[in-house]
């Protein structure tokens, strides 16, 4: 189903941040804005008065305001008609000014949501555009845990079993920090950025397989735990190949992948999981040449550089 938004439900999340009052067309407080009426479309979620292509939640400010003030009555009629018959999610009026009488009864008739704020107009619009962005974002739940780990987001995904809540008890005991366990969610905010978090239901939990569920805010501190974190690395733990692979160039590049997550590839290193191995290690390990690569700085790459410098000199 597609993420949606009700005008009453935005008023209520943003009511006391933007000092809302709710000025008239309350009975529209059921209108829908869905995350499909967002694609591919050039009106914005929210922005300033516009005739041609409408907003969704269209702002008034004094510039706005003034340019009706100016319009003669029958223009000014057919431009508040028009403005009404785009069905807008709701109307706000920046700087606590006066509502025009011919408006407010235009949006009392037809059940349009009429808000006024004492906030700026830039304000109102940053908030709008934000909130809305956020909560009509694609978003996707998947299976893993997700960690802070030197500072980047990385998901641990595996097979049922392969040990991923046991690896995140022990980064956690070595100082990084859950996001969510078993069931994270991820936002694209942006072209590029995936904001993962965790379910209201799972937050601070994590459940490990002899111990039951743990509360790690309770057991190790605030500081163990992260509300969101963006994504940039998936671990993958997986069982061991019986046969040698072909290639073999893993065992200098790693085990390297990607992995789709919405509209964004995502860098992928797979760990095996065999008796012996600290996964921990060789986890922060990875975080870490992720951080470099990152960074422009890649090891294989030096060091197949310099094996080939190295030849260039032996050979006669």
């Amino acid at each position: 189903m597609p993420l949606a938004i009700n005008a009453g439900e935005l008023f209520d999340q943003l009511r006391e941040r933007l000092e809302l009052r709710w000025v008239a067309g309350q009975q529209g407080a059921s209108r829908v804005l869905e995350s499909v009426d967002t694609v591919a479309r050039r009106p914005s979620l929210a922005g300033y008065l516009n005739t041609i292509y409408p907003n969704k939640v269209q702002i008034l400010g004094t510039e706005e305001l003034a340019w009706l003030d100016g319009l003669d009555a029958r223009q000014r009629w057919d431009t508040i008609a028009r403005i009404i018959g785009f069905g807008p999610l709701a109307l706000v009026i920046s700087k606590d000014q006066v509502c025009p009488a011919d408006l407010r009864e235009a949006a009392e008739e037809s059940g349009t949501p009429l808000w006024a704020s004492p906030r700026r107009g830039h304000e109102l619009l940053n908030h709008l555009q934000y909130h809305l962005a956020r909560k009509l974002a694609p978003r996707v739940t998947l299976h893993g845990v997700f960690m802070e780990i030197y500072s980047i987001g990385v998901l641990i995904t595996g097979e049922s079993g392969s040990g991923k809540s046991e690896l995140a008890l022990e980064l956690v005991t070595r100082g990084h920090r859950l996001v969510a366990d078993d069931a994270p969610e991820f936002t694209q905010i942006a072209p590029d950025v995936l904001d993962g978090a965790s379910p209201e239901l799972l937050q601070d939990m994590l459940e490990v397989r002899g111990l039951g569920v743990l509360n790690v805010r309770q057991m190790f501190g605030d500081t163990a735990v992260k509300r969101n974190k963006y994504l940039r690395l998936i671990v993958h733990l997986t069982k061991p190949h019986l046969e040698p692979q072909p290639g073999g160039m893993e065992r200098i590049t790693g085990d390297l992948g990607i992995r789709r997550v919405l509209d964004l590839d995502v860098p992928m290193i797979t760990l095996p999981v065999m008796p012996g191995r600290n996964l921990a290690v060789l986890t922060e390990a990875a975080a870490r040449t992720h951080i470099l690569r990152a960074k422009g700085v890649d090891p294989a790459a030096a060091f197949m550089a310099r094996h080939s410098h190295f030849l260039e000199r032996s050979s006669p």
